[in-house]
């Protein structure tokens, strides 16, 4: 006797396993809001964006400034390093030439 083929015979896809997840979220919390983690998480997200890309536009120039003036391979790889960090260097100095 062949045994019948069911829908566990195959692997399901992760299309298929997405669709499984959300559908058991959706009997469990319903479909409005984003279930009882919604009033929760509006306390907790906060917009920061303008600092990471001030940061990341001064990551840039600090390489390309510390690798254009290193004198060989391992003084590149301390500019890099030191690009890194380049935010503490500039407080240091704006201390240092406030008398702080």
């Amino acid at each position: 006797m062949e045994k019948k083929k069911t829908a566990w015979d195959k692997d399901p896809t992760w299309d298929e396993i997405g669709k499984a997840i959300g559908m058991k979220m959706e009997k469990k919390y319903g479909t409005e809001g984003c279930g009882p983690w919604k009033t929760k998480m509006k306390h907790h997200v906060h917009k920061h964006g303008c600092g990471g890309a001030f940061y990341g536009i001064g990551f840039i120039g600090a390489v390309v400034y510390y690798i254009s003036t290193a004198s060989g391979f391992w003084m590149g790889v301390l500019g890099v390093l030191k690009a890194l960090v380049w935010p503490a260097f500039l407080v240091y100095s704006a201390m240092k030439y406030l008398g702080m």
